[in-house]
């Protein structure tokens, strides 16, 4: 008889879920925290719309920048770990089957059942190196993070969050309102998208990140205002 799967996992082990999830919460918050401290400054709307856009442009790059060289930086340890194993696998075989086999013993099985499944596991040089890795490493040699996919998903997402905020302003806008008001929408719904991927509720990642947003909004916007009335 056949046994049914009735249920699947997310994926939770790629590279593009936390720089894109990280990219558009900082974009938007980073940027419309920007933009309400040179509003508290009373800055025209020219010092307005250039300080969102180098706030996105740099912002996007220098974040695409620390995600590329932090996942190639993970990944290049990885590879050279797997490789650690790789040599031991090769030039020392059985005590790498000994430190598998104690390792199951270590999680329950009958110690010449954990002998006989290491065994097995053996036998196949590239599937005791994922095995191995597996275990004691905690990763998939063949499912390493892309440090391209980490950097693209980072630029992208801040540049989107980034983005909303300067809208308004873009278009015309003459006060901080309308961009509020897409900053609000933007927090809430990127929080309570972030909950799709988390065991939290749509409402509470939504206002989480909400609060957050508009503490760093407001903060910069006093700052604003305090270095224009001392600048006046």
């Amino acid at each position: 008889m056949k046994t049914e799967i009735h249920h699947e996992h997310r994926d939770v082990t790629g590279g593009w879920l936390r720089p894109t999830v990280f990219g558009a919460m900082d974009g938007l918050v980073s940027n419309f925290a920007l933009i309400a401290g040179v509003v508290g400054g009373k800055a025209g709307h020219q010092t307005i719309l250039l300080t969102g856009l180098a706030g996105l442009a740099a912002g996007a790059f220098s974040m695409a920048a620390g995600e590329y060289i932090s996942v190639a930086s993970q990944s290049e340890l990885a590879e050279a770990e797997i490789e650690v194993e790789r040599h031991e696998l090769l030039h020392n075989a059985h005590a790498e089957e000994a430190e598998l086999a104690m390792l199951y013993e270590s999680r329950g099985l009958a110690p010449e059942l954990a002998l006989e499944v290491a065994r097995q596991l053996s036998q196949n040089p590239e599937e005791a190196l994922e095995i191995h890795a597996r275990e004691e490493l905690g990763i998939d040699p063949g499912n390493l993070p892309s440090p391209v996919v980490a950097a693209g998903s980072s630029f992208l997402s801040f540049g989107i969050g980034a983005l909303l905020p300067l809208l308004p302003y873009l278009l015309g806008a003459s006060n901080l309102w309308p961009s509020g008001i897409l900053a609000v929408l933007g927090l809430f719904g990127a929080g309570a998208l972030v909950s799709r991927v988390t065991a939290r509720s749509w409402w509470f990642s939504g206002v989480r990140q909400l609060v957050v947003g508009i503490a760093a909004a407001a903060i910069t916007f006093g700052v604003g205002a305090l270095v224009g009335a001392a600048g006046a």
